[in-house]
Order: structure tokens, then sequence, then C-alpha cells
């Protein structure tokens, strides 16, 4: 029997491969996504606090409808990049996730706001003909296990070379919101690595990219959409997350995605995430 492409579930839809061993770069995974359908995608991204690398080894495109602009080939997104779609057909792409504290020393930059690209910027803008020989190898890879092998080393020679490593302080900063998931005051952080809040906030932002406020609302807004999309309730996402109230949970839904925690809780970017990022960095 023939697949039914216009009601395929979204997790369904794609062939996903995944690294068969931990890598040993620490704070970046890898997933390979191959579309097993012919139809066109239009598929919004969900914000998430990683650095995103999307390498695309065959015909999709990254829309970024805020700015009004479409990159193609390999682009880099960041912890907030706005309203952001992956449209095209038979897409097939590696994704890699970097802590922001490693992508600032892979990438040589931060993509805040403002700054150098934007929050979306190509590959090519930041490595140039480095970029271009990486998607050459990748392409010509027989297997997900050599790519990504393959996108390992490059990126483990980058970090190695000691390019735009964050301060310790800085450092310490986003591990301590991550294990939080968000739920950490700025002042008594600041506090415990010395700095006044001032200075804190300063290093944080020209080198993670967003402001430590804003930092960790996304990573409280990332840990609450995961619960909308396994199944929870507003009420009970909102009580076990640290929001005031339900309320509270629909602004930052709103501020991250544009839309609302009922469409948040059936994103197709959220469904493959159990099984592309099982161990998510």
């Amino acid at each position: 029997m023939g697949v039914d492409e216009g009601t395929l579930a979204p997790a369904a839809r794609w062939d996903i491969r995944t690294p068969a061993r931990p890598g040993r770069l620490p704070g970046m995974s890898q997933a390979g996504f191959r579309d097993r359908t012919s139809t066109p995608l239009d598929l919004p991204v969900i914000p998430y606090p990683a650095v995103t690398l999307a390498i695309d080894l065959g015909n999709g495109t990254i829309v970024d409808t805020a700015r009004d602009r479409q990159h193609g080939g390999s682009v880099v997104f960041g912890l907030s990049p706005g309203a952001v779609h992956v449209r095209g057909q038979n897409i097939d792409c590696l994704q890699i996730r970097l802590s922001p504290a490693v992508a600032h020393a892979v990438l040589g930059t931060s993509l805040e706001p403002g700054g150098e690209g934007g929050e979306i910027v190509s590959l090519d803008t930041l490595w140039g003909r480095e970029a271009d020989r990486l998607l050459e190898r990748l392409r010509a890879a027989a297997s997900w296990d050599e790519r990504f092998a393959i996108a390992e080393a490059a990126l483990a020679r980058r970090y190695e070379a000691g390019r735009g490593a964050v301060d310790p302080e800085v450092a310490h900063a986003w591990r301590k919101m991550v294990r939080s998931r968000g739920r950490v005051r700025i002042e008594p952080l600041a506090a415990e690595v010395g700095w006044s809040r001032k200075r804190l906030w300063a290093r944080f932002r020209s080198q993670i990219g967003p402001t430590p406020k804003r930092a960790a609302q996304l990573i409280r807004f990332d840990h609450a959409a995961h619960r909308l999309a396994a199944g929870q309730s507003l009420g009970s996402v909102a009580a076990e997350t640290g929001y005031a109230d339900q309320s509270h949970l629909h602004r930052d839904v709103m501020t991250f995605t544009g839309t609302t925690p009922t469409a948040i809780s059936a994103a197709p970017w959220l469904a493959v995430d159990d099984t592309a990022w099982a161990a998510r960095a």
C-alpha cells in the first residue's frame, strides 16, 4: 500500500539518522534528515537554546520571513532567529546544534542582533572557501556516518584552534542557566562569578548573542514547549516551568514563535525531537 503523503505524521515524514556514538566535541550534536515524500515543505522553525548549522545537501531553502531574505546552501541561525521557515522539496539536510559557548569558538563570532550577518547568516560569509570545501565533502560522502565524522572533524579543528573562546565566567553563567532550565536571577549569578551585573550583561551579550535575561527566557520557553508537545496541559506546564500563570507562558510563546501554545503543541518541528535529539545538547 502506498503512503498518503498528505496525511503523513510529521515524525513519519523524515528518515532521521544520528551518530552511533557520542562525539569528541562537547556541546555538539548532529542529526541527518531526508524527506521520505515528494511534497513541498514549509516548516516553521521553533527557536531552541543552541546555535544551529543547517547544511543543505539537497534542495532546501531557509527563509527569514522577518527580514524578507532567503538563504540556500549552509546557514547558521542563532538562539532566537525570529520568523524562520524551511522550504523546499526532497529535503536532504545535516543539522548541527552547538552550545553557544562552543559556537562562539567554532564560528569566531556570536550571532547577536544587529551584529555581523544578524541572527541568520550563510556559513560561507563566516568561513569563506572553507565552507564550500566542507559542503563538497559532505555531499560526496557515501554514508551518514561519514558525514557526521567529516562535520565533527571540521568543527573540532576550529574549536581547538581557539578562535573566539568565551570567558570562563560567561560559560559558567550559561551552564547555570541550562541546569536551572532558565529559572535563574541575573544579579546572584553575576555575584557568583565575581562580576558586576553590568559586566556580565555586556560580556554575555557580546559572546553568546542575546542578553542573559533573554537567554534564560529562551531556555525556559524550550522546556515548556517540549512539555506542551508531549501533550501536557497549558496550566500544568506553566506551573511546572516557573511561569506566573498561563497568560505569562502564552506571552512567551508568542514572543518566540508568533503563534499560540496550542499551535506549539502540534508543531512538526518538535515532533521529531525524541528521535533526532534524544540526548539534547
